[in-house]
């Protein structure tokens, strides 16, 4: 079996600790946790509320998989991490839910946790596979 590829992705969000973008492995695309800093601006505050962090979120997953030629289809599971799990999961799920076809959602976990990198509410990472 080849070396796993490291991949980072220089339109991608810069990382906020020692990681690569994805790491890919026999077709499988690990992609580490994003958060919802903004790529072109990455020393600018963060959004304000769930709804725009989670979008935030969502489009450097998007940037990435992009990035080495996959998309949204090609993820078979996501984990999503909340710092306040209670008041935000209803409105992360709205705004989550509006990046899929309907009725062809990835494999999903859920998690509240006391705190996340750079003061974010939510974090997301997710495993893709190459067609």
């Amino acid at each position: 079996m080849p070396l796993p590829v490291h991949h980072m992705i220089t339109s991608g969000p810069r990382p906020v600790a020692p990681f690569s973008h994805a790491v890919e492995a026999d077709g499988w695309v690990f992609v580490t946790g994003q958060m919802p800093t903004d790529p072109e601006a990455p020393d600018a505050p963060l959004p304000e509320g769930i709804e725009a962090q989670t979008r935030r979120v969502m489009d450097n997953l998007t940037i990435i998989l992009g990035g080495i030629g996959l998309a949204l289809e090609n993820v078979t599971m996501i984990r999503i991490y909340l710092t306040d799990f209670e008041r935000d999961y209803a409105a992360m799920n709205e705004t989550y839910a509006s990046y899929f076809e309907k009725g062809k959602l990835p494999a999903r976990t859920t998690i509240g946790v006391s705190g996340l990198a750079v003061g974010a509410l939510v974090e997301i990472d997710m495993i893709a596979r190459r067609p």
